[in-house]
């Protein structure tokens, strides 16, 4: 997704402001470390480490890793971020509002990662699964690959290697 194609100071105000409307509706607090640490998340649609919002944070305030880990799993529980478990990394969730599974697509050469909402559970998978006697909890699936930009700049034989 190029940047000069897309406002991405919308994609931002409008996270905070519907984070700030389901902390008030569910009676949670948005404390200002915790607004902090997803605004900073939806910077980019690039997948965030927690050592990197900790070096952000530091110039204006005295966070320490703790206090951020437990701002992101405040934000997690909330529904407002995905962690991205292959990547050890965060993203912002484009659908708190409602509840969703999702896929979740990583580019492996520029880092961007896409949602795409699916409001019934990918049926077979899920069918296969719970067959086995598992029971899942959250159903969010990763799925590394190339993204449309990063196809067009790469040789075709790349694409597959990914």
């Amino acid at each position: 997704m190029s940047k000069l194609a897309h406002n991405h100071d919308r994609c931002v105000y409008e996270a905070l402001n519907l984070a700030e409307k389901l902390c008030h509706e569910r009676g949670v607090r948005l404390t200002p470390l915790r607004r902090r640490v997803l605004e900073l998340i939806w910077e980019d649609h690039r997948a965030i480490k927690a050592y990197e919002l900790l070096e952000r944070i530091k110039p204006s305030s005295q966070a320490k890793p703790a206090t951020v880990y437990r701002a992101l799993d405040f934000l997690i529980a909330q529904g407002l971020i995905h962690k991205l478990e292959r990547l050890n990394a965060f993203i912002g969730c484009q659908c708190s509002d409602r509840p969703h599974e999702g896929v979740l697509l990583i580019c492996s050469r520029c880092g961007q990662v896409k949602e795409l909402p699916v409001h019934k559970p990918v049926t077979a998978l899920m069918v296969t699964i719970r067959q086995t006697g598992f029971m899942p909890r959250q159903q969010i699936i990763e799925v590394l690959g190339l993204c449309t930009a990063c196809q067009k700049i790469l040789p075709s034989s790349h694409a597959i290697e990914a």
